[in-house]
């Protein structure tokens, strides 16, 4: 073997290499044996290893960082039961559309199959819920992989993608050969020579061509951009509608680096919108063409509908609400999620975002001339609801109202806040009252509305967006699957604000089940003290049971969060009726 620096190089520095060449900056995980080369190589070429307490929270920490950056987030985890516990969390990036890398490890490759400590095959598992999942065999392949992933991950429509990597690939070259070396024994009988013979030439196919230099990262990857007869399409489509009308979801803004050039772009075009996913907030909190309620009315009126990364699925009813007599436009990277349902009059495959812009920049100087009317109905509209949501936080009970308590955190959180949304009733109240700050400041699961992604949320949000105030919203079942982060938080400086509202139940499960099949079980909780359990793993806990207390609660929580420490204010809620029938099926 040669000494030079490169064949020096074990499995797991060559993993770690290419991350740094990738621009990595920290890596999501929970330790094992499996991946520790990989860790302290990482580490010790100025990665942050960022350990959390639950291989799904890795995972979705690594996925809020792809979000709000437009590169792939990065989790490692160890083999067998460390893989199997991100398959949720995989399959929620898978359906958000959102681009990262996940390093699984994996026993020996020549005990696969064999009993091995966490061996299972992990390819069945993972396989339907990635782009690709890449088996690793040899050395020398490792560093490539790692750029090919990662290129992968953002090409065409974003996703995550999955590198297996067994043990016997990370671990210095000598520990691996004396390993086999004591495995294969020293008989002399045949089927003991036979093993040694094998063994050998195992080894040396793993280690074949170390020596050569590892491939240099790929070339950055192009966002597919719709054809000039689809966006000339779009803009007659557009010019000929009375009451056009686009809704903009989160496939939008994959292009993190763009977003405040989309949002300049759909202030050109003066069409009415409406913003979900991470797309919320895009343009700002009080922008004139942003509509915030009565979507569903607002669609079946429009003559021009344009769905900017987003498919007719349930959110849309499945693409009823769009009258047919409406010129439907998708825009989508997505042929299958561009004609979900409804098939458009109008396709644009590509970038969503792009496109948007592209049509802003092809205006003239004026920009277009519109009747107002439409724009005003609309805003009209807004503005009834707006006062009857007012009304609703009025009513006061015997502890806190919901829509109260999130006006009140409206009206404190800092102007640059990003808020993480992670629950049932309480967070589809939170869509209504809480105003996103600006560009990629909201995060929420996606289609697959996951309970369970708040503090995974919150960690990769605050380390990609430093000095930003970071919000949780959770509900209080939602809050009971990240709860022991709050120690990761403590250990690793992370000073996030969890608000929890906590009215004692999976509140809506319970309004549909209890008023169809008149029964709750399952749907009950307790007036748990969260507070007490954050503050047992070090963090801040406030307990608020009164309307009076809310906002002085909320105002130290921010003090606190400010000194740098992570703070969780448990707020007992009263029942309301603010979100009765909203069952999505």
């Amino acid at each position: 073997m040669s000494t030079g620096a490169v064949a020096t190089l074990h499995g797991g520095d060559r993993v770690a290499q290419a991350l740094r060449e990738q621009g990595v900056p920290c890596i999501f995980t929970l330790c094992g044996g499996h991946i520790s080369p990989i860790l302290t190589a990482a580490r010790a070429r100025g990665i942050r290893i960022v350990d959390m307490r639950d291989e799904a929270t890795a995972v979705f920490a690594a996925d809020a960082t792809a979000r709000l950056s437009g590169r792939p987030g990065v989790a490692a985890v160890t083999a067998g039961p460390g893989i199997t516990n991100t398959i949720t969390a995989l399959k929620n990036a898978q359906l958000a559309q959102s681009p990262l890398v996940l390093i699984g490890g994996a026993a020996p490759t020549a005990l696969q199959g064999r009993g091995a400590q966490q061996d299972i095959d992990q390819r069945p598992l993972v396989e339907p819920h990635v782009k690709r999942f890449f088996k690793m065999r040899r050395v020398r392949d490792l560093g490539a992989t790692v750029h090919e992933a990662f290129a992968l991950a953002r090409a065409g429509v974003p996703g995550p993608v999955f590198i297996e990597c067994p043990v016997d690939l990370l671990y210095p070259e000598e520990e691996i050969r004396q390993w086999y070396a004591q495995a294969a024994g020293k008989g002399t009988s045949l089927p003991e020579r036979a093993l040694r013979w094998y063994l050998g030439r195992h080894v040396q196919r793993m280690f074949d061509g170390v020596e050569a230099p590892v491939p240099p990262a790929s070339a950055s990857v192009n966002a597919p951009r719709a054809s000039a007869a689809a966006r000339q399409a779009v803009a007659q489509a557009l010019a000929r509608a009375e009451r056009p009308l686009a809704v903009i979801g989160s496939q939008a803004v994959v292009e993190a680096a763009q977003a405040d050039a989309l949002a300049q772009a759909v202030g050109r075009l003066g069409i009415p919108v409406y913003l979900s996913g991470m797309a919320r907030g895009l343009l700002g909190r009080d922008h004139p063409l942003q509509m915030r309620h009565q979507r569903r009315q607002a669609l079946r009126e429009a003559d021009a509908v344009l769905l900017a990364g987003v498919p007719c699925d349930f959110r849309l009813d499945y693409g009823r609400h769009v009258r047919r007599s409406a010129t439907l436009i998708a825009a989508n990277r997505s042929a299958r999620d561009a004609r979900l349902n409804r098939k458009p009059d109008v396709l644009a495959l590509g970038d969503a975002g792009a496109l948007l812009i592209d049509l802003a920049a092809s205006l003239g100087a004026e920009g277009p001339t519109r009747d107002g009317t439409w724009v005003a109905t609309l805003r009209g509209r807004d503005r009834v609801r707006e006062d009857e949501i007012d009304a609703e936080a009025a009513v006061r009970g015997e502890h806190v109202n919901p829509v109260a308590l999130l006006r009140a955190l409206d009206a404190v959180a800092a102007p640059d806040a990003l808020f993480v949304a992670d629950g049932g009733d309480f967070v589809g109240t939170a869509s209504y009252v809480l105003h996103a700050r600006g560009p990629l400041g909201w995060l929420d699961p996606g289609a697959f509305g996951t309970l369970g992604v708040g503090a995974g949320f919150a960690m990769g949000a605050a380390l990609a967006r430093p000095g930003r105030e970071v919000w949780i919203v959770f509900g209080d079942g939602a809050c009971g699957f990240g709860l022991a982060e709050f120690d990761s938080f403590v250990r690793h400086g992370i000073p996030v604000i969890a608000v929890v509202g906590n009215d004692a139940g999976w509140t809506q499960i319970a309004r549909e089940q209890v008023k169809m099949l008149g029964d709750g079980v399952g749907t009950v909780l307790a007036r748990t003290d969260y507070h007490t359990v954050a503050a047992g793993f070090g963090a801040e806990g406030l307990r608020v049971t009164r309307m009076d207390e809310v906002e002085p609660a909320l105002q130290r929580a921010r003090e606190l969060a400010h000194q740098g420490r992570p703070v969780l204010v448990n707020v007992w809620l009263d029942k309301t009726a603010f979100r009765e029938g909203s069952l999505s099926m």
